[in-house]
């Protein structure tokens, strides 16, 4: 388990350079609109923007379950699932609700 730990350590560290590098462009950019010619790259910026922190924090989390008992790790995951199909499928959110009794 070690060697996952290294692993989610390395890809955190890259993520986190990534997201950083991102930002600022992406700030720049606001402020002199040097994208505004490239509008494919601004969208793949945006997109990192966007769904960079999530990605982020999941390999952190799963650097952090890592070293932890089986439990932990299934209360991570589950709740990562849990955000990753209310993001991706906000419909999913008010059909659980509506079959909860009130």
């Amino acid at each position: 388990m070690k060697s996952l730990e290294k692993l989610f350590d390395i890809i955190g560290e890259i993520l986190a350079v990534v997201l950083v590098i991102t930002w600022a462009v992406l700030i720049l950019n606001a402020n002199f609109g040097f994208l505004d010619e490239v509008p494919v790259l601004y969208n793949i910026l945006s997109v990192i923007r966007n769904y960079g922190g999530l990605v982020l924090i999941a390999v952190v989390g799963l650097e952090a379950i890592s070293k932890r008992n089986i439990i932990f790790k299934i209360i991570f995951l589950a709740l990562l699932a849990l955000i990753v199909v209310f993001l991706f499928f906000p419909e999913t959110y008010s059909q659980f609700i509506q079959m909860l009794p009130v």
